[in-house]
């Protein structure tokens, strides 16, 4: 059984100056079809109802912004991005709110994020409140798909891709905005356990002057084999280090990571400083708000696998975790690498991790109030 909106219709949502949305008609899955899903969502398994699509084209801007019913693409053989890999994309999440309400998460640092990486990869950006509103609409479309059990979300995945059919190599003059929509569970299927990771000394995820700091697809294919690396010398994740020294700790696959040195309140973390190879993670900034407001020192620099190894050896490093917006803190227990293997504390999530992420799913979730202003009501 399905249900489906009565027509197609200009809103009164505009997605930006002079650009209307429209909102067709748009099958639904009943109310027990959406149930079954959302009991175990997975992550990235499930997608919901609707998408948003807006076009552009050089000369006339961005135009046909719409809510469309969820489904595949048509594109043309000689699609640039299929040859030339201009494509960038975001991640953020929508959440169920204890008064009903749903709200995302810092969607404004994600839509600026979105503008660096369209400038760096030639591509026309999305007007930052067109990104807002683009998400807005499809949360509020698709709200009936956001969980509410404990820690579930609703995943976003807004992005932009070079659509124009041709085969020279220069920036495209027609592209796609669009914006889907995944309840979402763990990302990790073990869930809050700490993952063993591996020390990529063969390959290299980014170098100065590269595309490290913006979401561009080409970074994630590039990762993919190192991180093939990584579950052949069993471990769920693949660090990666500088290009020029190969000496200092990056990033843990696509999240960020923090090191933390001592103990209690006087307890120190570091995290790899943003040297323009880094992508600068909007949780790993929350996290260095959110430690700070606890009391924790926490220093932005350059961290080496020897500092590492030398600190877990003498006990100075008491823990180690990564975070990005789809698995929010992951601890890090063992690390492997062709130097010498090590487990970082007792191989468990330390206090201070679980503290943090406590704090950060608290403000996301509604459980405590928001006094940074980083929820988004939608609708």
């Amino acid at each position: 059984m399905t249900d489906t909106l009565a027509d197609s219709r200009t809103s009164a949502r505009m997605f930006s100056d002079g650009v209307p949305l429209v909102v067709e008609d748009v099958p639904r899955r009943s109310a027990g079809e959406r149930a079954e899903v959302l009991a175990d969502p997975g992550f990235g398994r499930h997608f919901t109802d609707s998408m948003f699509v807006a076009r552009y084209r050089a000369g006339e801007g961005w135009y046909d912004a719409r809510l469309s019913p969820y489904g595949p693409l048509q594109l043309d053989p000689a699609t640039a991005t299929l040859h030339y890999a201009q494509s960038i994309f975001e991640g953020l999440k929508a959440y169920a709110q204890p008064d009903g309400s749903v709200a995302t998460f810092r969607p404004e640092s994600n839509a600026a994020r979105f503008t660096r990486s369209a400038k760096r990869l030639a591509m026309p950006p999305v007007p930052e409140q067109a990104f807002l509103a683009a998400v807005d609409a499809l949360v509020d479309a698709d709200r009936d798909w956001v969980p509410t059990g404990p820690d579930k979300t609703l995943y976003l995945r807004p992005y932009q891709l070079a659509v124009e059919p041709f085969l020279g190599v220069r920036p495209a003059h027609e592209y796609l905005f669009l914006v889907i929509a995944s309840p979402a569970g763990a990302y990790f299927p073990r869930g809050v356990q700490p993952v063993s990771v591996y020390l990529s000394e063969d390959y290299i995820r980014a170098a100065p002057g590269g595309t490290g700091d913006v979401k561009c697809a080409g970074n994630y294919a590039a990762s993919l084999l190192a991180q093939e690396q990584a579950i052949e010398a069993g471990c769920d994740q693949v660090v990666w280090l500088d290009a020029e020294e190969k000496r200092y700790v990056e990033e843990m696959g696509g999240m960020n990571l923090f090191f933390v040195l001592g103990s209690g309140e006087e307890a120190e973390l570091v995290t790899p400083e943003l040297t323009g190879t880094l992508l600068p993670g909007i949780t790993r900034d929350s996290l260095i708000t959110l430690a700070r407001e606890r009391g924790h020192r926490v220093s932005e620099r350059r961290f080496s696998v020897d500092e590492w190894r030398r600190g877990v050896a003498d006990g100075s490093v008491t823990e180690t975790f990564a975070c990005g917006t789809a698995a929010v803190i992951t601890p890090v227990g063992e690390v492997k690498a062709r130097t010498g293997d090590f487990t970082v504390g007792d191989g468990t999530p330390g206090p201070i991790t679980m503290a943090l992420r406590k704090s950060l799913l608290d403000i996301q979730h509604g459980r405590v109030a928001d006094t940074h202003g980083w929820l988004h009501r939608v609708g």
